[in-house]
C-alpha cells in the first residue's frame, strides 16, 4: 500500500511543497523589491533661496565692500553698482559668485555714509537680476530680486530700505509665459476696493 500523502499548511504536498515554498518567498521579495524601489530618491535641489548666508558685518555698520557682506573665504567677486538714490552716483552692489546658485546670486549693497566716513552695509538683496523702482527724494530705490527657481517659476522679492538698511517686504511666486510675460500667483488689483 502506498503512503498517503499529507498536506502542509499551505495545501501543498510534502514532495511539491519544498520546491512551491523555494519560489514563494523569492517571488514576495521580488514584488517587494520593486514595490519599493529602494530608498525614495528626492528630486534634483533646486535653487534655494531661503538658505541667506550670514554677513560679516550688521545692518548699517561701516564696512570694506570688497570682504564685507555674505561672502565665503576665499570669494570670487562680481561688481553690480548702479544708482540707487537718483543722486548720479553709484551705490555698491557686489557679490561673491562661490555663493552664487546657477544664475542666483546674494548682492551685498553698500552705501555712502552722508558725512563721507565709510560705506554701510545695507543688507543682502537675492537675485539673478535686480530691479531698481525709482525713488524721489534722495531715497533709496526699492529693489525687486528675481530669483530663478528653475524651468519657468521664479520667485520675485521686493526690498524696501527702512532704518538704514534693505528690508524684504513681499514676494510673488511666478512664472514665464509666452512673449517673455511673466504670470504670478498673486495678481494686483489697482484700484479695487
Amino acid at each position: 500500500m502506498a503512503p498517503h500523502r499529507t498536506l502542509d499548511r499551505t495545501g501543498v504536498t510534502p514532495s511539491r511543497g519544498r520546491a512551491a515554498l523555494g519560489r514563494e518567498p523569492l517571488a514576495a521579495l521580488a514584488v517587494v523589491a520593486l514595490g519599493c524601489g529602494g530608498a525614495a530618491r528626492k528630486p534634483p535641489a533646486g535653487p534655494d533661496v531661503s538658505r541667506l548666508p550670514v554677513p560679516t558685518v550688521k545692518v548699517g555698520e561701516c564696512a570694506r565692500p570688497e570682504h564685507d557682506g555674505a561672502m565665503s573665504a576665499d570669494p570670487d567677486r562680481v561688481r553690480g553698482d548702479r544708482d540707487l538714490d537718483g543722486d548720479g552716483q553709484p551705490e555698491t552692489l557686489i557679490a561673491d559668485r562661490r555663493l552664487c546658485q546657477a544664475d542666483n546670486c546674494y548682492w551685498n549693497v553698500f552705501v555712502r555714509d552722508p558725512e563721507g566716513a565709510c560705506e554701510r552695509f545695507a543688507g543682502t538683496l537675492a537675485g539673478a537680476a535686480l530691479e531698481a523702482i525709482p525713488a524721489t527724494g534722495g531715497q533709496l530705490a526699492d529693489v525687486r530680486g528675481m530669483w530663478g527657481l528653475g524651468g519657468d517659476r521664479l520667485l520675485i522679492q521686493t526690498y524696501q530700505f527702512r532704518r538704514g538698511g534693505y528690508l524684504l517686504t513681499d514676494a510673488v511666486l511666478c512664472r514665464r509665459v509666452a512673449d517673455d510675460r511673466v504670470a504670478c500667483a498673486e495678481a494686483d488689483h489697482v484700484g479695487a476696493p
